[in-house]
């Protein structure tokens, strides 16, 4: 399992650990991936994704995951969300 949100396609960050000597040795700075269930109202169930603390604070601020997927990139999303995405788009058409 990869350390990648799946909706904002946010991962691993690289950099320094500096220490009071200015000895710097490399690290790694982790997304703060957490695994949720997501409501979607379209389709009318839950949704589990891995997802970063940030993605789960725009997606509430977009009113939810139907909204928020709307407006999402499809080269952000992984493929689980993606199909996901196409899932309720086929759902409003009907």
């Amino acid at each position: 399992m990869s350390r990648r949100c799946e909706l904002t396609g946010k991962g691993p960050m690289t950099g320094n650990n500096v220490s009071h000597a200015n000895n710097k040795t490399r690290r790694r700075f982790l997304p703060n991936l957490n695994e949720v269930t997501l409501q979607s109202e379209t389709l009318g169930r839950g949704v589990k994704l891995r997802i970063s603390a940030a993605a789960l604070r725009t997606v509430d601020h977009r009113g939810g995951l139907d909204a928020f997927l709307a407006k999402a990139k499809d080269k952000e999303l992984s493929a689980n969300a993606l199909k996901v995405k196409k899932e309720i788009s086929k759902a409003q058409e009907a």
